[in-house]
């Protein structure tokens, strides 16, 4: 491909993501899961693997383990075994990690990104957690935390179907958002509760074979994962076009610096000498034991997004963005049955809200503002206590702090009284002289700019018509 450009390569990823899933105790034993819980305070033999401890399944992990793969469209398999994994860590006690190889509990499930393709998913299986290195941030020591051994994990795989970062930054986020919404984990990844890996190849655009597959790890957010992604593939095109030959490794990505750099050669599935797991019994699941999780699983995001419309009456692009959250999802159902203004309920959360959660990285968890107030903020613009401006700043604080609109209406409710008004509209037009000079010029805009500074000297508190009124009464 001597003299080829950038763009004659294309991208080829899958990823692989560790969801922890949501119960109390681990998968094959009965410690608790308490995150942020002392080192090496929750493990048990069976977590350790000591001689004389068997593995007992955990049948509330194995049930959201099947209702995961059905809110991922997948085909359930009717019998299922566990395996041994068998490598060696510092992190693993047992040197084996109990997970499953050639007959995973499900297969063949797909994921409808954003941008209207569907992600095949390859399988979804079950396994357990392994522990947690801490490194020293100055120093060559490494620490062992085995509280996280023996968690479970649901281990999703996707086909090689993503072909741009941007897919890739759909399809995890709309893997998180169904897993959330089918309750199954809280995905939290500051917690390590759904962790990904990237498997990046090119190849020259409008061939068929696939290049060789390089595994990315230790992306922590999806911000990370997306770079990472860009990163890898101009590092293997411009390695190609200098005529290197791509190796079949796993890399980590170094967020800091932005670079992939090499952690060790891709291991391959003979590596790992598999062989079924002696001390636990295969799973037989019947189509009646399907139906029952089948009906166990809440409201989709897919299904929320299509009764918002038609049940409340909102644009597409509003309930796609009112759905995609279960949590501002709840806010506003409760929000809009309460006032049963439902419009007014999603401008204030697609537009103030989204704001405000940007700006200051909020996720909806720490949102302090309830579903009546902010139904009482809204009858308090309807009535005219307060101004847009003034609403705006109320329902901050709201926001911020939990504070009812009500206890805010001494310093922001609207000012209504000309005399009130006046003094603002004096100063507005005394530092407003060519917007005075317009004005009386006959241009009826440049009233705007004095009304503007009238709301600005009030702080947002004028009645925007009595400012009007008293600025026209005092340039007559």
């Amino acid at each position: 491909m001597t003299g080829a450009t950038k763009t004659d390569y294309e991208l080829v990823a899958g990823i692989e993501t560790h969801v922890q899933l949501k119960t109390r105790t681990k998968l094959f034993c009965s410690c608790a899961i308490q995150f942020g819980a002392p080192p090496n305070t929750i493990a048990c033999p069976v977590c350790l693997g000591q001689p004389g401890s068997l593995p007992v399944l955990n049948r509330t992990a194995f049930e959201l383990a099947l209702r995961a793969a059905l809110a991922l469209n997948c085909e359930i398999a009717s019998f299922t075994k566990f395996d041994r994994k068998n490598y060696f860590y510092p992190d693993l006690p047992k040197n084996y990690q109990i997970s499953q190889y050639d007959l995973p509990f499900s297969h063949d499930g797909w994921i409808e990104v954003a941008s209207g393709k569907r992600i095949g998913i390859i399988r979804a299986h079950l396994e357990e957690d392994a522990g947690k290195l801490i490194h020293e941030d100055k120093g060559s020591r490494s620490f062992v935390d085995l509280n996280r051994t023996g968690i479970p994990l649901v281990e999703i795989v996707t086909k090689p179907d993503i072909r741009t970062s941007d897919e890739a930054y759909q399809y995890m986020t709309a893997l998180r958002t169904i897993l959330q919404y089918a309750g199954v984990s809280d995905c939290d990844m500051e917690k390590g509760e759904l962790r990904c890996d990237v498997n990046v190849s090119i190849r020259p655009r409008g061939t068929g074979p696939f290049g060789v597959k390089v595994e990315v790890k230790n992306l922590n957010s999806f911000k990370n994962a997306k770079a990472a992604l860009e990163y890898e593939y101009g590092r293997q095109v411009k390695a190609v076009e200098a005529g290197e030959k791509i190796t079949q490794e796993t890399r980590l990505w170094d967020a800091e610096k932005g670079v992939t750099r090499v952690m060790r050669s891709k291991e391959e599935a003979h590596d790992y000498r598999y062989f079924p797991e002696p001390d636990l019994p295969p799973i037989r699941v019947d189509e009646a034991w399907v139906a029952r999780v089948r009906a166990s699983i809440p409201e989709l995001p897919a299904a929320k997004r299509a009764r918002f419309a038609g049940e409340y009456g909102l644009s597409d692009y509003d309930a796609k963005i009112l759905s995609f959250d279960r949590a501002m999802a709840d806010f506003f159902e409760e929000a809009a049955k309460l006032s049963g203004k439902p419009k007014p309920v999603a401008n204030w959360l697609v537009n103030e809200l989204n704001k405000i959660l940007n700006e200051r990285k909020l996720e909806m968890s720490q949102v302090k503002a309830t579903a009546k107030s902010l139904t009482r903020l809204i009858e308090l613009v309807e009535t005219g206590r307060l101004t847009g401006a003034s609403a705006k700043e109320t329902f901050s604080e709201m926001v911020e702090r939990g504070t009812p609109p009500d206890d805010l209406l001494e310093d922001k409710a609207k000012i209504g009284d000309a005399g009130a008004i006046e003094e603002a509209a004096r100063a507005a037009i005394a530092a407003g002289a060519k917007a005075v000079a317009d004005f009386k010029a006959g241009k009826e805009a440049a009233l705007k700019s004095l009304i503007g500074g009238v709301m600005k000297a009030t702080k947002g508190r004028a009645d925007p018509k009595v400012a009007e009124e008293v600025l026209r009464k005092l340039l007559s």
